[in-house]
């Protein structure tokens, strides 16, 4: 007995270093996952604390608030264990068996491994505990009865399927799981039906968060804007590109997000995106001033009073300052939403990787005429979006009808 004992503990002092290690390598790569997933964008309040909660999140329903996901055992989730963090993060149940709202992305997370989820609950006990906790979501009726959420899931949290990776390379593979479950981009990107489920049958061709559009990321729309593997990779990378930085609700994802990943798996998600076989970039060919329409013609001089200060007269930008108008991307975009919502709302200042920075964009909201604004966007959208349409002033009234409230403007 004693000598089986002594074995005993032999074996046990033996392996307590390989667990350690062990445990040690899930929490980094949980670190990671909980990175690749963008957990703190929408688990952290505008000045708050990591995971801490209290982030508003605007939806049709009314304001969803991002709940405490430190290990707090009185507000956080310091009493789940990690079957009840799997069934949080792909069925949306709580611990005492109630029901998220699916603001929470367990339509895609649903499609995550066991080890995954485990890995980032290993990373979240980790971190330091908060005990603070968030604002309570109060929805109007019927969207604040929970239990109605039974028949939603039954319908709708399981729906998303991954299309088939046969023949398909290994990076796509990999791209489309950090794209599709990890990144969960389809959740913003794909158009919503009156149930506020995607409809999947449209699945990243765009959809309308909170007044701007959340662009096409299909492989013939993203070539269409002049977008390629290494650009798209950099875009990821640094939150800039040839095709302009990363701004609205993009933003918080570059900077919780896409700048910390490996590039490899950067690559992998451009790789998804584009295709094994991407289609080639259209180059976007400037059209003369004397060829653009009356409107058009009568916006350079708009652009000239109040973008060319920042933005340089010929549209090339300037260097931590402003970005270039020439192939913008958001001027390539055949809707106009999100450069109408830029010029009126502006952009805050913006910190990219290293030292890189964008000064503030003010908004000119109260500064054009309905027919000042209207001329400026077809002139940038015709002269350097390469955009053949030409806007009214009916056209743009109506996605000003369509804008988010107006606290959150930057002017």
């Amino acid at each position: 007995m004693k000598l089986f004992l002594t074995r005993l503990t032999l074996a046990v002092g033996l392996a307590a270093p390989v667990l350690f290690v062990h445990a040690e390598d899930q929490v980094k790569r949980g670190e990671y996952l909980a990175r690749a997933a963008d957990c703190m964008a929408c688990h952290t309040a505008p000045g708050g604390a990591p995971f801490a909660g209290g982030l508003p999140i605007v939806s049709p329903f009314g304001t969803i608030y991002g709940t405490n996901i430190t290990p707090s055992k009185d507000h956080g989730i310091g009493l789940y264990n990690d079957d009840e963090f799997f069934a949080a993060l792909t069925e949306g149940k709580r611990r005492d068996g109630a029901n998220l709202y699916p603001a929470m992305p367990y339509t895609s997370y649903h499609l995550m491994p066991r080890e995954d989820s485990d890995a980032i609950h290993a990373y979240l006990k980790t971190i330091e505990p908060i005990e603070r906790a968030a604002p309570v979501t109060s929805l109007s009726f019927p969207f604040n009865v929970r239990p109605g959420l039974i028949g939603w899931n039954m319908m709708y949290g399981k729906a998303l399927k991954l299309e088939s990776a046969e023949g398909k390379s290994e990076a796509w593979k990999r791209g489309q799981y950090m794209v599709e479950v990890l990144g969960h981009c389809g959740e913003c990107h794909t158009p919503r039906g009156l149930p506020g489920a995607m409809q999947l049958d449209k699945r990243l061709t765009g959809g309308i968060l909170n007044g701007y559009l959340a662009p096409s990321l299909l492989a013939t729309d993203l070539a269409a804007r002049g977008w390629n593997e290494q650009d798209l990779g950099t875009f990821l990378k640094h939150g800039m590109s040839a095709q302009g930085t990363m701004f609205n609700e993009m933003f918080p994802v570059f900077h919780n997000s896409t700048q910390g990943l490996n590039d490899t798996d950067l690559a992998a998600m451009a790789t998804f995106l584009l295709g094994d076989k991407p289609p080639a970039a259209k180059a976007l060919v400037e059209v003369p001033l004397e060829q653009l329409s009356a409107s058009a013609r009568r916006g350079r001089q708009e652009y000239l009073n109040v973008c060319a200060g920042c933005h340089a007269v010929e549209g090339e930008g300037k260097p931590h300052i402003a970005v270039a108008m020439r192939g913008n991307t958001t001027l390539r975009l055949t809707d106009a939403r999100n450069l109408l919502r830029v010029i009126e709302d502006g952009i805050g200042e913006q910190q990219f990787v290293g030292f890189e920075r964008m000064q503030p964009m003010p908004g000119f909201a109260d500064k054009l005429s309905p027919g000042q604004l209207t001329d400026l966007l077809n002139y940038l959208r015709q002269g350097w979006g390469g955009q053949p349409g030409e806007l009214t002033i009916g056209d743009v009234q109506k996605l000003q009808a369509d804008a988010p409230p107006t606290e959150h403007k930057v002017h």
